[in-house]
């Protein structure tokens, strides 16, 4: 069994796979890749099943020794990655050996990099995933962020597996810079909330709060919105929906949000733009626009249809 030794663990690096699905009754969060668009890419790229373990690298500054042959891949965020200070594309493969040095420096565009290997990183599930969920100290190696010292196991490959280097075609490769608007699923509350602030809502821009803004949902700063609605009990959460608290400032919740909740909900982001919100900063503006759910339905099964093949 080969794999990586972890010389730097960076600011957070967490195996993912897709998450774990089935146990929001318990409590326990799906948790998964923030960006499955990007994880997905370096998958495919490799010719992994779609849910096989990677590495998602927040923010980078992570340095791993290479202890056994195998190719990578390398997507999402630009991290200055290297090899024995020599530098390599993203969103490609590249073959690394025994004994080379994989640096990666902070992210210049985007938050998260994702680093996939042949038939992908070797960890034991926990409900069924091995991704990492920090604040439930479930799957990865141990729960939790990787640390100095740490090893990544996987299967060595030889360099005659992929007879050629693999890259994505441009026209799928997303800019983490470009202004950003994010389609809105209306859920049944909005008909409760004042049309003003619905409308205001759709007008206005927001800004990611640097404050309380991570795995678990980004809270965002702008125009107040007033539901009108009090007096709600608590319900299940899924992905992206947005909680209009108190303060009137909406929060999207993402990969590692709550079970249940008892704000007012203004709907849900389609799954595509969350996974685009995912890379995008603190202080960074994004809009919104309404999809209808058959638009959203159709674009989705077009999305998980590409890449379960």
């Amino acid at each position: 069994m080969g794999g990586f030794s972890v010389i730097k663990p960076g600011a957070m690096s967490l195996l993912q796979d897709q998450g774990r699905f089935g146990y929001q009754h318990l409590g326990v969060t799906t948790g998964g890749a923030m960006d499955e668009h990007a994880s997905r890419w370096a998958n495919r790229l490799l010719g992994n099943k779609p849910n096989a373990v990677v590495l998602e690298i927040t923010l980078g500054n992570v340095a791993l020794e290479v202890c056994a042959d195998t190719w990578i891949a390398l997507t999402g965020a630009e991290l200055d990655c290297r090899i024995n200070n020599t530098p390599l594309g993203n969103w490609q493969t590249h073959f690394v050996r025994k004994g080379d040095l994989i640096t990666m420096g902070w992210a210049q565009s985007g938050v998260s990099g994702y680093l996939a290997v042949a038939d992908g990183f070797q960890a034991a599930p926990e409900f069924g995933s091995c991704s990492t969920v920090k604040r439930e100290q479930l799957g990865g190696l141990t729960g939790g962020a990787l640390e100095r010292g740490d090893r990544l196991a996987f299967r060595s490959a030889e360099r005659e597996r992929y007879p050629l280097k693999r890259s994505v075609p441009s026209c799928f490769i997303p800019d983490y810079v470009a202004e950003l608007n994010v389609r809105v699923i209306a859920g049944y509350q909005v008909a409760q909330f004042k049309p003003e602030s619905i409308s205001a809502f759709y007008r206005s821009k927001y800004k990611i709060k640097a404050e309380s803004s991570d795995r678990m949902g980004f809270r965002l700063q702008g125009k107040e919105i007033d539901s009108g609605i009090t007096g709600l009990l608590s319900e299940g959460i899924s992905y992206g929906a947005i909680q209009v608290p108190a303060d009137g400032q909406p929060i999207i919740l993402l990969k590692d949000r709550q079970t249940l909740g008892g704000y007012p909900k203004l709907g849900s982001v389609l799954p595509l733009d969350g996974f685009s919100l995912s890379q995008r900063k603190a202080g960074e503006e994004i809009g919104f626009s309404e999809i209808a759910l058959a638009d959203a339905q159709y674009l989705m099964k077009q999305f998980y249809t590409f890449f379960s093949v």
